[in-house]
């Protein structure tokens, strides 16, 4: 206890002696660069005292050892500390630890002022000294106010922040949870589509191990006749054979006695052995491109459509067959806003987008009463509702309320369309370094409407099928298969 004591008059003697010395000794105490009593006091050659963090930071800053305060650089790295300055800064940082918070650390005046360039409160006196008194400065009061709402916005930014970190996580997860459930409605189709395809082969397989199994038997059957037939002749043969050496060692009178009927026998017509043809398997026809034959046969099967949806481009009361090549009206499923998914209008893009040459595909549109059929450009607004015009990037034709076909070429301009007592089926056909769209009555091959443009960016098949009150009963838009043909060049 004796020894806390001492320690403690010794600084304060120390600090008192600084003070009786030096009438602006506080001052002294002040570092230079960030104007608080020294922590650790380090003296440069040129003899300026600097903290050694601020010093640091200050050589970081400028890239090389300058003094803070004259420029004169300094041969080391590491400045010895001022050990009596620092003794005489925690002196009297121990002896301003009682002093009221909202006292000066220096003067012990109240901080009534907030000045706005350091962005502190100081006192009075602070505010006349040199390191203040050029600086804008208001009452604490004053700048309380201001400040707060200056951080009340700060802080409004930082919870919208917050709330859109949120909501973007939510949606993330829930994108994640679809992402699983894309994942395995595209196995379970994989999985039928191969299961039909398997059922293919196995009958593929039977067929083709009936027709061989057919004919097996078939010419099995044939030669177990033949082979018959021969037994018989071998056998009648033989006895001839075994009958006519026992007469010729019998002795000359029964021989001679017996010679007309022996003679009769021997005589007998044997016939050559057939020469069977054709008889065996014929493994050419059985084996002989083989996977040909059974690819060929697949094409009774298999479809090909030159376009294909992309659900992950469809609004969210759209459901599609498991080849993605019909589209309709139906209840409304929790999808994610993926960047691509159009979510204002009812409608889907092809996957596949144009930037240049001929496409074509023909849709049927069945008994739908309201369709929207054409192409787009990739950077249409997805999320916002649009006018369907070539300024906006849609070149479509549409069907509203079952007997209105037109085309929109503006805001208030729509191009009516004859429309033939039964529409069907349209075919739409895309020429990029033309700029035409074209719509055709695939029924007689008449041209409905034609767009003229110039396409800069990459064009997609569009469409909506409609809405209905009742999507039960909603009429679907179906893209129209292609022939297939297999040729061998």
């Amino acid at each position: 206890m004796n020894k806390k004591v001492s320690h403690s008059v010794t600084l304060q003697k120390l600090f008192n002696l600084m003070a009786t010395k030096d009438s602006t000794s506080e001052k002294d105490l002040l570092c230079p660069k960030c104007s608080d009593i020294y922590c650790v006091p380090v003296v440069l050659k040129c003899g300026h005292n600097i903290c050694k963090d601020c010093l640091q930071r200050f050589w970081e800053w400028k890239g090389c050892r300058e003094c803070p305060v004259c420029g004169t650089v300094s041969p080391t790295l590491r400045p010895p500390i001022d050990l009596k300055l620092k003794i005489a800064a925690d002196a009297y940082r121990a002896q301003n630890t009682g002093r009221t918070k909202d006292a000066c650390a220096l003067h012990n005046e109240k901080l009534k002022i907030f000045c706005k360039n350091d962005e502190e409160a100081i006192c009075v006196v602070c505010q006349v000294s040199r390191q203040h008194k050029v600086h804008n400065c208001c009452p604490v009061e004053e700048a309380a106010r201001e400040k707060k709402t200056e951080i009340s916005a700060m802080l409004e930014s930082l919870i919208k922040q917050l709330s859109v970190l949120n909501k973007t996580k939510q949606q993330w997860e829930e994108t994640r949870t679809y992402i699983q459930t894309q994942s395995s409605q595209c196995e379970t189709a994989i999985k039928e589509e191969f299961q039909k395809l398997h059922r293919f082969l196995w009958e593929e397989e039977n067929t083709r191990l009936k027709a061989l199994k057919q004919e097996e038997t078939t010419k099995i059957q044939v030669m177990s006749k033949k082979i018959e037939s021969i037994k018989e002749q071998i056998s009648s043969l033989s006895f001839t054979i075994s009958d006519t050496e026992t007469a010729l060692r019998a002795n000359e009178l029964p021989f001679l006695q017996n010679y007309k009927q022996t003679k009769k026998r021997i005589k007998c017509n044997v016939r050559e052995p057939e020469c069977v043809r054709d008889i065996l398997i014929n493994s050419a026809k059985h084996l002989g491109l083989l996977k040909f034959g059974i690819w060929k046969n697949m094409v009774n099967i298999i479809s090909y459509a030159p376009v294909i949806f992309d659900p992950n481009t469809a609004q969210s009361n759209l459901k599609f067959s498991h080849e993605l090549t019909c589209v309709q009206h139906s209840s409304r499923q929790h999808l994610p806003d993926n960047p691509e998914r159009c979510t204002t209008n009812v409608c889907v893009l092809g996957t596949t987008g144009f930037k240049s040459g001929k496409h074509s595909w023909t849709v049927e549109v069945g008994q739908g009463t309201d369709w929207y059929i054409g192409v787009a450009r990739e950077s249409i607004k997805r999320k916002n509702t649009a006018f369907f015009i070539p300024a906006e990037g849609y070149w479509v034709i549409s069907l509203r309320n079952g007997n209105s076909l037109c085309a929109q070429t503006s805001p208030t301009t729509f191009s009516q369309i004859t429309m033939k007592p039964k529409l069907d089926r349209i075919t739409v056909e895309l020429d990029y370094e033309k700029g035409k769209v074209v719509f055709i009555n695939a029924a007689d091959s008449t041209v409905m409407h034609t767009f003229k443009d110039r396409f800069a960016e990459r064009i997609f098949p569009y469409f909506s099928p409609g809405v209905y009150k009742d999507w039960k009963n909603s009429s679907p838009l179906t893209i129209c298969p292609l022939k297939i043909t297999v040729d061998v060049e």
